[in-house]
């Protein structure tokens, strides 16, 4: 207790104190338009990235009055030093999305008129353009492609068409399938099923072996996989049903097969590994060696094995298992020289680096301490420095470090608080640093890997200018006690004029969900509506509870198997907290979240009522087992082994205890959190005979966008806290 109030009693000199002081003196007010519009607020990126061959030059996309350019520059200068494309000179590209270069940089591959499937997968025209000689050939003429890709040499190219994987031999022109028996909701070859892409976060299924001689490529057999079926409403006589496969919780996945293409023997062996219900990563090791890393159903026991392609034998090389889960190993580096990788895991309770050798010996650990590594960029060519991300400082900020391989002692080379994201040149000796920090937008500058600043590219001064004819304070960060011992890291925005003796009604911002983050030291465009909303006298905020990330793995997994429990729990503290709070009116406390935060903002509403007048829940999961088997099993096991946990922690079963103003949106047209989650949700509130606001988009997917559909939202939002709130 005495902790407790400790902290209450710092954290309300804080407030008197420095946010009385940080104020901006301007009066200008942002308006719904300047949000979504005449977008006021945008940043300045530095688009279309690519570091060239030889480390020494990098490209990016420029946009003119003319159309689009790729330019090329020197990482040591930063200056331009040459034009690769220019879409003026070419009648048949108009404007084009990615782009990609041969491996000896005289052909480009350039993607046009890409049509969206779900999250991250498109289809799309291809073109390669030719730079000696300024021609382009469309290699799309039977039908739009996906995942189009250079061979390692630049000679072929190898692309997905009807869930069908092809080759194109740029020379001959000739046009080879690989394989036959693609079919939608049956057969994929080459691309994820929509679970695997979304929950996995990779789409493009298969890679080329280093020596161009072979393509290793995923099936996936969806044939056994229930349907989900979306209904589309607009711009026909009548409805459209699209059907797709969406496994749920405890229903049957896809079965899993990785192949092995040989190019000069045209031939397709299955790859023999140990069976096995997930195959989360592949990635060739050397010319005639495939890394496969493997998970069982509860993703409790993560195996990397390697297939020598020639034999089609394979060795398990490594594992890792737990009593909760095992996350995906994301980065992995083969070091062939030294015949190790390089992989991380949190085995040792927070996410380090290790050297695992090919043989299958005992991993030998690179980096230790209490903090999470949350990114593995890489190593340099020589094998003497890796370089990683990480929340050494503090999980709210994010830092750069080189890693010496002999003394494994570590220098941090990022020197800005706040958050740091490097983008390494091949060969690691150079990188293009974005910073930025809660109330500064992006600063990007090019570095030596020593960290030394060789040049700004982006200091976003327009928009820092923009900022300051506005009336907004700081965002700043404080920490929240908890009974349970663990301060919950928190930030928070005040009306810009903030009187000590005034009530304030709260909104909190949330979204809670395992591994996630929304209370960083970084810059957030989104955040500008929660400064209008501080204009009009709301103090808004958010709140890290239990299950979230960068603080090792024991906070991150204490919700297993109980998913919205421990959640919860911290905000209604939070709200208890704030009640007490002399400038915090306790009766005005408001909370909102997509997606899963939407599932919390829901929970707190129903299990929290009395300590919430007003809820917004956006494209709600509202049981578990209505969402995918990946995602929720990974988490809560499945339903059939874990009843109590699925159903003790649905909001459904706790609407009757609604008291407060709840409003609900979701699109029906939601491949991710179905609508289904909603229609449920509404029929437990109309038996419980519970009011509430409601608002749906048609035909609008999990992210509701598009036209002036987010100025429609956002306005709701607003008149809805206003009103309720």
């Amino acid at each position: 207790m005495k902790r407790s109030s400790a902290i209450q009693t710092t954290l309300i000199l804080f407030f008197i104190g420095t946010f009385m002081g940080t104020i901006n003196a301007q009066n200008g007010e942002i308006s719904m338009s300047d949000l979504y519009g005449k977008r006021t607020f945008s940043a300045e990126r530095v688009w279309g990235l690519r570091s060239m061959g030889n480390g020494q030059f990098y490209t990016t996309i420029k946009r003119t009055k003319n159309g689009q350019q790729i330019i090329k520059y020197s990482y040591a200068s930063g200056d331009s030093v040459g034009l690769f494309f220019k879409t003026s000179e070419v009648e048949e590209i108009k404007q084009f999305t990615e782009y990609q270069f041969s491996a000896d940089e005289s052909k480009i591959l350039l993607t046009t008129d890409v049509e969206a499937i779900y999250r991250h997968s498109t289809r799309e025209n291809v073109w390669i353009y030719d730079i000696p000689t300024k021609s382009v050939k469309n290699i799309s003429e039977n039908g739009k492609q996906r995942y189009t890709t250079f061979s390692p040499d630049g000679k072929k190219v190898a692309f997905v068409r009807n869930n069908n994987l092809y080759m194109y031999d740029l020379e001959s022109g000739k046009e080879t399938e690989i394989t036959s028996d693609g079919a939608f909701n049956k057969i994929i070859n080459g691309a994820t099923d929509w679970v695997y892409e979304e929950e996995f976060a990779f789409d493009k299924a298969f890679q080329w072996s280093p020596d161009n001689k072979k393509i290793a490529y995923y099936k996936f057999d969806e044939s056994a996989v229930k349907e989900f079926n979306l209904i589309m409403y607009q711009n026909d006589l009548y409805p459209t049903d699209y059907r797709f496969k969406y496994p749920k919780a405890g229903e049957d996945n896809s079965k899993v097969e990785i192949y092995m293409y040989n190019l000069e023997q045209n031939t397709r062996v299955k790859a023999n590994f140990p069976e096995t219900e997930y195959v989360p990563r592949i990635k060739w090791v050397n010319a005639n060696s495939l890394a496969i890393q493997t998970l069982n159903r509860l993703q409790n026991d993560l195996q990397i094995h390697f297939v020598n392609a020639s034999a089609n034998t394979s060795k398990m090389v490594y594992q890792e298992k737990s009593k909760t889960y095992v996350e995906v190993v994301d980065s992995w580096v083969f070091m062939n020289r030294t015949k190790t990788m390089i992989i991380t895991s949190e085995k040792d309770g927070y996410n380090h680096l290790y050297s695992i050798p090919y043989s299958g010996e005992a991993p030998k650990q690179l980096t230790s301490g209490s903090w999470d590594i949350t990114e593995f960029y890489g190593v340099t060519t020589s094998g003497k420095s890796l370089f990683f991300q990480s929340a050494e400082v503090s999980p709210t900020q994010r830092h750069i470090y080189q890693l010496n391989m002999k003394s494994l002692k570590a220098a941090k080379l990022s020197t800005n608080k706040g958050w740091n994201n490097a983008a390494f040149a091949s060969g690691m000796n150079y990188y293009i640093n974005t910073h930025s920090d809660a109330n500064s937008p992006y600063y990007i500058s090019i570095h030596k890997n020593s960290g030394n600043e060789l040049k700004m590219l982006v200091d976003n001064s327009k928009l820092k200018s923009t900022l300051k004819d506005f009336a907004i304070s700081d965002k700043k960060f404080i920490e929240i006690p908890t009974s349970h011992g663990q301060n919950l890291n928190g930030w928070m925005i005040t009306p810009k004029d903030f009187d000590k003796s005034k009530k304030y009604p709260v909104l909190i911002t949330i979204y809670g969900g395992p591994g996630s983050q929304t209370v960083k030291d970084a810059w957030d465009g989104n955040m500008m509506w929660h400064h209008l909303l501080a204009q009009k006298g709301y103090i808004v905020m958010s709140v890290d509870n239990r299950g979230t990330g960068a603080r090792g793995a024991e906070f991150k997994k204490c919700t297993y198997e109980q998913l919205g429990k421990l959640e919860v729990e911290d905000y209604i503290e939070t709200a208890k907290h704030l009640s007490e709070m002399p400038f915090v009116d306790g009766g005005r406390i408001g909370i909102w979240g997509w997606s899963y935060g939407g599932y919390m903002s829901t929970l707190a509403i129903s299990k929290g009522a009395q300590y919430f007048k007003a809820a917004i829940a956006v494209a709600p999961v509202t049981t578990w087992r209505y969402y995918d088997n990946i995602y929720t099993e990974r988490y809560m096991g499945k339903p059939q082994d874990n009843a109590e946990g699925y159903d003790n922690n649905s909001p459904i079963n706790f609407v009757e205890k609604i008291t407060g103003n709840y409003l609900l949106v979701h699109g029906t047209a939601d491949d991710n959190v179905h609508f289904q989650n909603t229609a449920e949700l509404v029929s437990a509130l109309v038996k419980a005979d519970i009011q509430y606001d409601f608002y749906l988009y048609t035909d609008k997917n999990h992210g509701i966008y598009g036209g002036n559909t987010r100025k429609h939202l956002f306005t709701k939002f607003t008149n809805f806290l206003l009103e309720k709130l």
